[in-house]
């Protein structure tokens, strides 16, 4: 019996000649019982590692006969220990599981680690001598639900339900695994408990354990989207994938390949909301005159683009934090701040500084903070000046806590870019997210603006705060809405006050905010200027919101913005400003006027307490002077066989009615005024031309030309304003990159 356990322990003639070949005797062998460790730690884990043999061919007459039969029983035990475990293949750079596998003649080898026959297993690949073996266990199965049973059976059973069910993924196969890889929760059935074996997949990417089959398609293609295929995640430490390098505003930020794509990158960085982040720019700079220094917050940073901006245009008068709840976007934030030659702070630490040398004459800019965490979380347990909130759809998840903490005269921005809800294309979901009543409405942008100052409103009264809205733009991708925030009960009841209902004709497109009361009216019809309820049947107005009643704009904050953003050299969105001071001022460009920067910058440095001991005050006096809520559309209520007139000369005709009349960023064809309807059309009617039977053709080229004048002021090089003979000092000039509808 010591014999034949000294030839089981013993390695084969072959093996035992490959080893002579290979190492060298020595004169005496000493056990090293450490090195076997690694191994043992690594088949814990239920990965591969390779085995290294240290005994020789010259050790067997020298190693007593008792320790060959605990070298025997410990490996016994370690294969009773251990699920069962294959060498990795040559080609691969790192370690996979044991359900990963090329061929199903490999998985059916993991079963003879157990019996030491590791080495002729994968050296032949004869199914013969596979088959010639005894009753093997199933390596992904544990022994109770499936026992061992003779190769055939073994061989049906990894086809059936293993090899035919796995996900295959570059020439691999993620095949179903049942061994006990995945914590599964215990089952107490009576006063027994009963645990399940959950069946999983393992992901070859990134080693992650899913349950479904549908759920791991879906998980691999989702590394693909992102790029990450097995051999750049393998290789992600040697060589980072390629990064392409962008510019904005004299600010260099690193992206990566699909960029452009949320769905495809976890740092999305999208060049048309450009506009929107100049705006935003603006907005601070003109907060930083008022007081210093400025603690800012990007809660939702990406690439950090807009945070590094602040930092690098402001400088020390503002503290920039960008935050984001991604690893990988935090790990694009702080590479972009060294990109700018910046400090990066963690937890208000000091990180480092950057790693490139500063060239002469140049010194670093300043520090910004970086943080990952939940961005309810940071603003509880925060306080911020300046708070700015675009998250991917709806923000209406974080206005509480932005609420909550923000200081006294702070502002607060949302960019919502949930445009197919506000824009009423889905109504259930404005139902669900904003609680609004909405329909496809003519100014509907103007709409998709008030709700989302309603939902900022209502979430500041819950904190016993009062908003006041310093401009709300709504433009094809985005609805950005800023606010500055007055703490107190007085403010906070004010602003409960202009949070109304609309009532809006289906007919003739009238609307006006229902009056203040709890009083039920009999007949709301009547608050409508039309007359269609009598005239049309059945029910003719529809009920809309709640919605923000109050003014969309402050002039004088738009005049400052004006001011910072002509300071600065950001001409995209100048001309869009001064569209919003005309809208809010309700006049049009020829009689607009620019204060001269010097008293600009005078009246840009109010004190604080000034601002808080005349707020209530200022927003009584300004009352009267708001803009008319909404819009009319000249296109919409054209009349049908008429010629209209040019946009500008209708302007000008319904300010020498006496109404007060501008043009709209809302709408290029827009025209917003205080006269009623009936008035619109009227005047409309009076100054339009009728299209001749016998001049048809002259008539639909001339109207054709007056539209073509009225989109005209669409350009912003003015060139089409000199071929067609009109002042470049109009506000013409104000609706760059918008096409219209002839």
């Amino acid at each position: 019996m010591e014999n034949m356990a000294e030839e089981a322990a013993l390695p084969p003639p072959e093996a035992k000649h490959e080893l002579e070949l290979e190492l060298e005797p020595e004169p005496e062998p000493e056990p090293e019982p450490e090195e076997a460790a690694p191994g043992a730690a690594a088949e814990s884990n239920g990965l591969i590692n390779p085995v290294k043999l240290s005994s020789n061919s010259h050790d067997k007459d020298v190693v007593p006969e008792m320790e060959l039969e605990i070298g025997e029983t410990e490996a016994e035990q370690e294969v009773l220990k251990e699920p069962y475990r294959i060498l990795a293949s040559s080609d691969l750079s790192r370690e996979k599981h044991i359900s990963i596998q090329r061929q199903l003649i490999d998985l059916e080898k993991l079963a003879y680690l157990s019996e030491g026959e590791c080495a002729s297993a994968m050296s032949s690949s004869n199914t013969d001598q596979l088959d010639a073996a005894g009753k093997k266990p199933c390596p992904l199965c544990p022994e109770e639900k499936f026992k061992a049973c003779y190769s055939h059976k073994l061989h049906r059973h990894l086809q059936n339900l293993h090899w035919k069910v796995s996900v295959e993924f570059e020439g691999y196969r993620m095949c179903i695994c049942h061994l006990p890889c995945r914590p599964v929760k215990p089952n107490l059935i009576g006063d027994q408990t009963s645990s399940k074996m959950g069946a999983h997949y393992h992901c070859i990417i990134c080693s992650a354990t899913i349950t479904r089959r549908t759920d791991m398609i879906g998980h691999i293609k989702r590394h693909v989207n992102k790029g990450e295929t097995e051999s750049r995640y393998i290789a992600a430490s040697a060589a980072k994938p390629p990064r392409e390098v962008l510019k904005e505003a004299d600010t260099d930020i690193q992206v990566l390949p699909n960029y452009s794509t949320p769905q495809k990158t976890d740092s999305y960085f999208n060049p048309k909301m450009k506009l929107n982040r100049q705006l935003i720019f603006s907005t601070l700079a003109v907060l930083a005159e008022e007081r210093k220094p400025l603690e800012c917050l990007d809660a939702f940073g990406a690439t950090g683009i807009m945070g590094l901006q602040w930092a690098k245009h402001l400088g020390n008068a503002v503290k920039v934090t960008i935050n984001d709840f991604n690893e990988n976007s935090v790990t694009m934030i702080q590479e972009n701040c060294h990109l700018n030659k910046m400090k990066v702070m963690l937890d208000s630490k000091e990180e480092d500084e950057c790693d490139e040398a500063l060239e002469e004459g140049e010194e670093n800019v300043g520090a910004i903070e970086v943080t990952k965490m939940d961005a309810n979380v940071l603003m509880h347990l925060r306080s911020f000046d300046f708070i700015h909130l675009d998250p991917f759809g709806t923000s209406v998840n974080y206005l509480d806590s932005a609420f909550r903490n923000v200081r006294n005269l702070g502002i607060v921005s949302v960019t919502s870019t949930d445009i197919s809800s506000l824009y009423a294309k889905a109504l259930h979901v404005a139902r669900r997210h904003y609680g609004c009543n909405i329909v496809r409405t003519e100014y509907y942008k103007e709409l998709a603006a008030r709700i989302v100052v309603a939902a900022m409103a209502r979430a500041a009264t819950r904190c016993n705060k009062g908003i006041e809205v310093l401009f709300a733009v709504a433009l094809e991708h985005f609805v950005l809405v800023v606010v500055r925030v007055l703490r107190g009960p007085t403010p906070a009841d004010e602003t409960a006050k202009k949070i109304r209902y609309l009532i809006h004709c289906q007919w003739c497109e009238e609307r006006i905010f229902q009056k203040d009361g709890n009083m039920v009216e009999e007949n709301p019809y009547r608050q409508l200027p039309c007359d269609c309820h009598g005239s049309m049947p059945g029910k003719t107005a529809i009920e809309l919101g709640p919605l923000w009643s109050g003014s969309l704009f402050n002039t004088g904050f738009l005049r400052r913005m004006l001011f910072e953003a002509v300071q600065h050299g950001l001409d995209d969105i100048q001309p869009l400003i001064k569209t919003l001071i005309c809208e809010a001022e309700c006049t049009t460009l020829k009689q607009f006027s620019i204060h001269a920067p010097t008293s600009l910058n005078k009246q840009g440095k109010r004190k604080s307490n000034e601002i808080c001991r005349n707020a209530t005050k200022k927003q009584k006096a300004e009352a009267n002077a708001e803009h008319p809520s909404f819009y009319y559309n000249i296109h919409r209520h054209s009349i049908k066989g008429m010629n209209m007139p040019k946009l500008n000369k209708f302007l000008q005709y319904l300010s020498q009615a006496g109404f007060r009349v501008s043009r709209t960023h809302f709408d290029p064809m827009g025209v917003r005024t205080d006269a009623p309807l009936s008035q619109f059309k009227a005047i409309l009617m009076k100054y339009s031309t009728p299209t001749y039977a016998g001049g048809q053709s002259e008539g639909h080229v001339q109207s054709t030309a007056d539209t073509r004048t009225d989109c005209i002021p669409m350009s912003v090089d003015g060139r089409a304003d000199e071929l067609m003979g009109n002042d470049k000092s109009s506000d013409e000039s104000l609706f760059p990159d918008v096409l219209t509808e002839d």
